[in-house]
């Protein structure tokens, strides 16, 4: 069922069992849960069925810190959010990352991979993947012509990876929601305050309000905040009517352990003969599984450095490429312009018997580190909320990790007899910690309300349920405690269907 809430009378009174705040593959992936439950669920969209700049400029926020994209061009604030410009990628976290790393401060969730295998045995299927499967071996019994790199597998692994179309939520599962009796979509009803009892030990309502001029109320007895990690963070620090410095920051805590992947160009490996390398190209629209070399727990243990991969580009394309983030602009038609000419570029490079040299692009885990951060700006938007401020920082690890990636996947080039790798000159030296220019993120946000056990080190408990109240959860990567190397909508989708699961059985139990 859909209604626009900019149709509806003013101070209107909305009341269901969950209310879900956000739809885009978070919030719509719990509210595919609920579908034909004899429970009312309250689906809330800020934005409308399609891209509008207007709606668009609710993100526009500040950045310190890193160099970062703008704000208000990283995320997309209509149904389905940002799934409406994903390229697909997938792949789940590896054990290590959730284990405590003394190497890593603040590392450790409070689950661990087993705990999610079930969910992201369910969640392939709301991404259109294959089997979950990702093993190197599977896919080379499918296919003997994907020939791996002659490594050791002690050292460098082939993380593989699969590719969703990519889904599209907001075509895919449209009807799905509208037809579905039980679930109530609201657009246009922007969530811009969350009301908690006296005491702070339950929410009450939330506050949604439109560019129509109409305020509304949503009450129910489950609140989950679905935005992004960005967003997540903004929303509870802005909701501070009952709790002065936000709901969940008793600590401090919310907004802090901001986190991104950094993806950036590293290293060339160049081989004495061509090579395709099939294993490991990428031809968006057509891959639908490839590796990436990843270096083992073990060799991340004895060198004290995060989780990270390494992909490859034919060296004749990468030298012509810029960086993603002196390409991806504020201006939505010369970004899709850009992005146009970047992958036209990538397509006029076809070589059957593959290149002699290649660039290694690496996507890093970002340290946990409490001072990259989601603050609130004294500058408000439209709707009369707060604006956000990104404080992205990094730290020595991420540089070093980098290196030592590249100077681990280089000795096996070398050992094998099969290349040599030379590191970009950023790398060269080790007492260096600047960064280049090119320097960038994978669009992935992450951390912002933190899982843990202890209160005083996390917002959310392991079922991502915000300490200390009672009904309100938090959906989505905001609540990841590291960030591991893959993509994160695989994980964020099967996060969710593990809270649903969860609330569920609460819901039964009465």
């Amino acid at each position: 069922m859909h209604t626009d809430a900019r149709n509806i009378e003013d101070h209107s009174h909305i009341e269901g069992d969950i209310c879900i705040i956000g739809a885009g593959a978070a919030g719509i992936s719990i509210a595919l849960e609920w579908l034909n439950t004899p429970y009312k669920v309250i689906l809330l969209e800020g934005g409308g069925f399609e891209y509008e700049e207007r709606m668009q400029q609710l993100y526009r926020g500040k950045t310190t810190g890193q160099r970062y994209y703008p704000l208000e061009s990283a995320r997309l604030h209509y149904f389905g959010g940002t799934t409406g410009h994903w390229a697909g990628f997938c792949s789940p976290l590896d054990e290590i990352d959730f284990k405590k790393r003394d190497w890593v401060p603040h590392s450790g969730w409070p689950i661990q991979r087993s705990d999610l295998d079930p969910f992201y045995a369910r969640a392939q299927k709301n991404l259109d993947l294959g089997p979950y499967e990702y093993s190197f071996q599977y896919y080379r019994e499918e296919d003997k012509s994907l020939i791996p790199l002659p490594f050791d597998e002690d050292a460098v692994f082939n993380k593989m990876w699969q590719f969703s179309p990519p889904s599209r939520f907001g075509t895919k599962y449209r009807d799905t929601i509208i037809k579905a009796p039980n679930i109530h979509l609201y657009t246009y009803a922007n969530v811009c305050q969350i009301n908690a009892n006296e005491n702070v030990s339950a929410v009450k309502e939330v506050t949604v309000k439109n560019f129509a001029g109409k305020e509304h109320t949503v009450k129910a007895r489950y609140f989950i905040s679905a935005c992004c990690a960005i967003q997540n963070a903004r929303l509870l620090l802005a909701s501070n009517l009952q709790a002065p410095n936000g709901l969940g920051n008793d600590n401090d805590l919310v907004g802090r352990f901001f986190m991104e992947h950094l993806e950036i160009k590293s290293a060339e490996l160049w081989f004495a003969d061509p090579d395709p390398l099939k294993l490991y190209m990428l031809d968006f629209g057509k891959t639908k599984y490839r590796a990436e070399l990843g270096i083992t727990a073990k060799k991340q243990e004895e060198h004290k450095i995060l989780n990270g991969t390494a992909s490859f580009t034919p060296l004749e394309v990468a030298r012509k490429q810029p960086a993603f983030i002196d390409i991806w602009t504020s201006d939505a038609k010369q970004r899709e312009k850009n992005m146009g000419d970047f992958a036209k570029r990538e397509d006029a490079f076809k070589a059957a018997n593959g290149s002699r040299s290649y660039q290694l692009f690496t996507r890093v885990e970002q340290a946990p580190n409490p001072n990259s951060r989601i603050t609130l700006d004294a500058e408000k938007d439209e709707l009369g909320m707060q604006r956000a401020i990104l404080h992205w920082e990094l730290t020595p690890l991420e540089k070093r990790s980098i290196r030592t990636i590249y100077e681990i996947i280089g000795r096996q080039a070398g050992m094998s007899e099969k290349g040599r790798v030379r590191l970009l000159e950023y790398l060269w030296d080790e007492n260096d910690h600047s960064w280049p220019e090119f320097t960038g993120g994978g669009w992935h946000h992450m951390g912002t309300t933190r899982m843990g056990d202890n209160p005083k080190q996390s917002v959310v408990n392991a079922d991502c349920r915000v300490h200390g109240i009672d009904n309100l959860y938090v959906a989505g990567s905001s609540c990841y405690v590291t960030a591991g190397a893959p993509n994160p909508t695989l994980t964020l989708v099967a996060l969710s269907l593990r809270l649903s699961d969860h609330l569920k059985k609460r819901v039964m139990a009465g």
